[in-house]
């Protein structure tokens, strides 16, 4: 009875670790427990030409994250005023190191 409880405690901490830092893709990302490397599209516009890309990152790190991952510091970064499409990538590895990159492509 005693291993049991062990372990049942053993599983609920390490839950409530990897519940800290998710992976937090713009549109809800399909992530895995142990490992997620995943990209997919945010949005797109009726702009067309993309001849400028801008990329903007958070990251997370054992329930601390930082950066800015927004569609409006990308687009910043990369000096877009005229928006054509938007992607994301999330890589993520046990719940406890999380990376989102946003990258926006325009004029």
């Amino acid at each position: 009875m005693k291993k049991l409880i062990g372990y049942s405690s053993a599983v609920a901490v390490a839950a409530l670790f990897t519940g800290c830092v998710g992976p937090m893709g713009p549109v809800g990302a399909a992530g895995g427990v142990v490992y997620t490397d995943v990209s997919g599209p945010v949005l797109a516009t009726s702009n067309s030409g993309a001849t400028k890309m801008g990329e903007a990152t958070s990251t997370g790190i054992i329930c601390v994250a930082t950066g800015d991952s927004s569609i409006k510091t990308a687009a910043a970064n990369g000096g877009i005023t005229k928006i054509q499409h938007v992607d994301y990538h999330v890589t993520s590895v046990l719940g406890l190191y999380v990376k989102t990159t946003v990258t926006v492509y325009g004029e």
